[in-house]
Formats: structure tokens, C-alpha cells, sequence
């Protein structure tokens, strides 16, 4: 299976909020890393036709998926970066509501929801109302719902929002299985959702995709700009308010050890180190996180 976008383009009004992307992908996680504003969501929303492209095309397998109508819409999960629920509804009920618009028999729908809802951790809360759910727990019924088809594409748009660091792992577990046969696009800015799983990276800005490859080839992308310098505490914050910091480590004898993503050494003994995604990150919208 193969999905394409073919100088896939949306404009609003004079604002172009994706500017002729082309891709191809295949099975597997695709992590969509930018800030907020690169276009993420408006791409994402375009791939599961919510949204029609000023120009360009999506192809599924070569054929164009606007002209494929329901066949396309059926292989479709999604979850949107505003996921609406029903506050009065238990998960239980919202999941066979889902179940049945997707086409589901009440008997079918109900295994499946509560398998489902064991996955994602949810399955001693299915009949709570999801109006009492905490954010995480209303996330990962999100995230429920968008498998209940067993979609061959499945979107999720900053899906690990509202989730603790142990319902992360738990997340990138559950997808990380779920995509080897499938096609996973998992737009965040949140580099540690993407770095363990994704098996390939689209890196966009400014509407366009500016980098492409496997997990290592992007982070290669970054070698020679990354820098550990030891310095003494109040120049790290010094440092802190003028360039690219990933990182501080303070010492107990008022020094600190600064990690910068830089062109150049930004002090005289800075010793370059390994990138990281993180580093990536920051090299190439470091300019948008300082504003």
C-alpha cells in the first residue's frame, strides 16, 4: 500500500498553509515533526478528506482518493487535535455509538470497543460517564476510537496530548504494534513521541516539508552543531536567553554544563557532541521557539 501526496497544496485566502508537499509513504509509524503553524494539522486534515486541497492530489495506491469516496474514507482512523466526545455517554456507550456509524453489528461493536478499551487502559472505566474522565484518560479514548475500524491509514494528530510520561509509553507501545502492516502518520512537536517508533521522519516548516528520512538521517542532518560547554552558572543563563539551549545541568560548585544546538562553538572550549532528535528540533525552528 502506498499513499501520495502529489504537490498537495491548501491555501486560506492569501495565507498558504501547506505549499506543494510531495511524499510517498509505505507502512509503518511516519512521525510529521514542526511547531505549532507548520501545517500540520491542515495536512492531516486533507489526508483524511475533511478538508479538499486547493492543488495537488492524494493517491492511494496510484488511484486518486477523492474520486474513491467511501472506499478511501473506510480505511481511514483519526484522531483529530480537538476530539470531541459526549460528556454524558460512558466510554462503553461512546465506543458502540462509533462502532455502529462505522458500520459495526451491536454484538461485533461491543467486543471490539471493550478490546479496545483494555488496550488503551480504560477497560475498569468503561461505564463512567466521560464527562468524569481526567484529559489523559478522554485522550486515550480518542485514540480507542480511531482503531475501532482496524483502519490501513491511521491519523493521529498530537495524540499524547493530556497523557503522563507511563500513559506515553504505553501509547507509543500500543502504535509501534498496531503500524507494522499499516500506515501510521503521527503529527506532534513533541520529539520524544516519534523518536523510538517512527521509522521515518517528515520534518515541516512554513507549509513545506524541509526534511525526509529515516530517524538517523535527519539527526545526521544536525552533526557539527551541537556543542557541550562548561561554564559558570550565571553565564549559562546568560546563554540561556541568547541561543539555542537544550539543555542545562547545574554543578555544586556554581558551574553548569550547557548543551547548544549552534553553527558555531559558542564558547572558546565548546566540544561538539552527537545530536540528537531534540537537537534536530531546534536547529531547524530555533528561530520560532525563541519568539
Amino acid at each position: 500500500m502506498e499513499l501520495t501526496f502529489d504537490r498537495l497544496s491548501k491555501q486560506f485566502g492569501a495565507r498558504i498553509a501547506v505549499d506543494r508537499v510531495s511524499a510517498t509513504l509505505t507502512p509503518g509509524v511516519i512521525g510529521l515533526l514542526g511547531a505549532n503553524g507548520a501545517g500540520k494539522t491542515t495536512l492531516m486534515r486533507m489526508v483524511c478528506d475533511v478538508l479538499r486541497p486547493t492543488g495537488g492530489q492524494i493517491l492511494l495506491d496510484g488511484r486518486d482518493a477523492t474520486s474513491l469516496g467511501d472506499e478511501y474514507r473506510a480505511l481511514l482512523g483519526y484522531l483529530p487535535q480537538d476530539f470531541g466526545y459526549y460528556p454524558d455517554f460512558s466510554a462503553l456507550d461512546f465506543m458502540r455509538y462509533m462502532a455502529t456509524l462505522k458500520g459495526f453489528s451491536s454484538r461485533d461493536g461491543r467486543a471490539r470497543s471493550m478490546q479496545l478499551l483494555e488496550e488503551v487502559g480504560l477497560a475498569d472505566d468503561a461505564k463512567r460517564k466521560v464527562k468524569t474522565y481526567s484529559g489523559g484518560m478522554k485522550q486515550r479514548l480518542g485514540i480507542a476510537q480511531a482503531m475501532l475500524n482496524d483502519p490501513a491509514i491511521l491519523v493521529l494528530d498530537e495524540p499524547t496530548a493530556g497523557l503522563d510520561p507511563k500513559e506515553r509509553v504505553r501509547f507509543r507501545n500500543l502504535i509501534a504494534g498496531f503500524a507494522q502492516d499499516k500506515i501510521v502518520i503521527l503529527s506532534t512537536h513533541i520529539v520524544s513521541d516519534v523518536e523510538f517508533i517512527a521509522s521515518r521522519i517528515l520534518v515541516m516548516r512554513a507549509g513545506q516539508f524541509v526534511m525526509d528520512g529515516t530517524p538517523e538521517e535527519v539527526v545526521a542532518q544536525a552533526a557539527g552543531k551541537v556543542w557541550e560547554c562548561h561554564v559558570p552558572a550565571h553565564q549559562a543563563e546568560a546563554m540561556s536567553a541568547s541561543l539555542a539551549v537544550a539543555n542545562v545541568r547545574y554543578a555544586t560548585d556554581g558551574h553548569a554544563v550547557v548543551r547548544v544546538v549552534a553553527d558555531n562553538a559558542p564558547t572558546p572550549d565548546a566540544k561538539p557532541v552527537e545530536p540528537n532528535l531534540e537537537d534536530l528540533y531546534l536547529h531547524v525552528f530555533q528561530d520560532v521557539a525563541t519568539k
